[in-house]
């Protein structure tokens, strides 16, 4: 049996006429009767009672009726999801996320799509650090992902959402916290709590270099896996660190937070990545969603080389 078949019988037992369900069919009459006879032979049932004036189901016809039509609804949903996902409306992206700082931006965009797309399926996997969720992207185990800048792969796109200043973070009970900024040579003598220097941190990389700039090699007192325990230990008193604007709501408790003074760079950029190679209709949807919620920011008025920062490369 074809699917052919169950059109021909579903026509003509909606029709109860031949003329009428071929003209449906865009078919002429004559082939239409042959597939009937034929999909009764196959079934080893009579599903027509025929004469010159009339067509009525048989007892096993009108008992085959409703199955048919099940069969033709079934087929037209896969077709609609098929068609729904070669536009886009329907599938799966895989969007990594790691750090304190994508709390704001991920849900943004996440109640952006499921709003825009629900069909959509959006899998968020957490990762330690930015750099694993950029691995992740270029071997295809993920479609998406929020990092930041530099972006040293040529096969990935990315597209600035977020600017984030770096900031010292205190212990609200440190000399330096009444002061209304810092200079970094200030902490020459301090405590550090740092994330792993072998991690690939960008922000930890970041601390280091500005340090070194400022004159002195920060004296690392602990060692924290992520960006909250970091915070977390500040709170404490285990000593100072360098981190980003966004992540203050992390930690509000015993810290204060403080910009320093002449610092290049003063800021990083958050962004997001995906392949440029990738054909995904949906990853396409995913990121006109995400445009919508998460614009560029204007960058007009840092004082950085544009080329390194651009609105994008995709």
């Amino acid at each position: 049996m074809e699917l052919r078949d169950f059109e021909a019988f579903v026509a003509v037992a909606e029709e109860l006429h031949f003329g009428r369900a071929a003209a449906r069919l865009h078919i002429s009459q004559p082939p239409l009767s042959s597939r009937i006879r034929m999909l009764e032979q196959d079934l080893k049932l009579k599903l027509f009672e025929r004469s010159t004036r009339s067509v009525t189901l048989t007892d096993a016809g009108a008992r085959l009726l409703d199955p048919a039509r099940r069969v033709l609804n079934q087929v037209e949903d896969a077709l609609q999801v098929a068609r729904s996902i070669n536009s886009g409306d329907q599938g799966r992206v895989r969007i990594g996320f790691a750090g304190a700082s994508s709390q704001r931006v991920l849900p943004q965009m996440a109640n952006a799509v499921r709003k825009a797309h629900p069909g959509i399926e959006l899998e968020l996997q957490s990762q330690t650090y930015v750099y694993t969720a950029l691995e992740l992207v270029r071997d295809g185990s993920l479609d998406l992902a929020f990092a930041r800048l530099p972006i040293p792969h040529a096969e990935l796109a990315w597209r600035v959402v977020e600017v984030e200043e770096l900031i010292c973070a205190l212990p609200e009970s440190h000399p330096l916290a009444d002061r209304d900024s810092i200079r970094l040579a200030e902490l020459r003598d301090e405590d550090f709590v740092s994330l792993p220097d072998d991690q690939g941190s960008i922000l930890q990389s970041t601390m280091y270099s500005l340090c070194v700039t400022a004159g002195f090699r920060p004296r690392v007192a602990q060692v924290a896996p992520d960006s909250s325990t970091v915070l977390a230990l500040v709170a404490a008193g285990a000593g100072v660190t360098i981190t980003l604007s966004s992540v203050k709501p992390v930690q509000s408790v015993g810290l204060v937070y403080r910009p320093i003074e002449g610092i290049s760079p003063s800021h990083m950029f958050a962004t997001l990545v995906w392949r440029k190679d990738d054909p995904s209709p949906a990853l396409a949807k995913v990121l006109e969603s995400g445009e919508a919620a998460l614009p560029t920011p204007d960058l007009s008025g840092l004082a950085m080389d544009k080329s390194a920062i651009g609105i994008g490369n995709g």
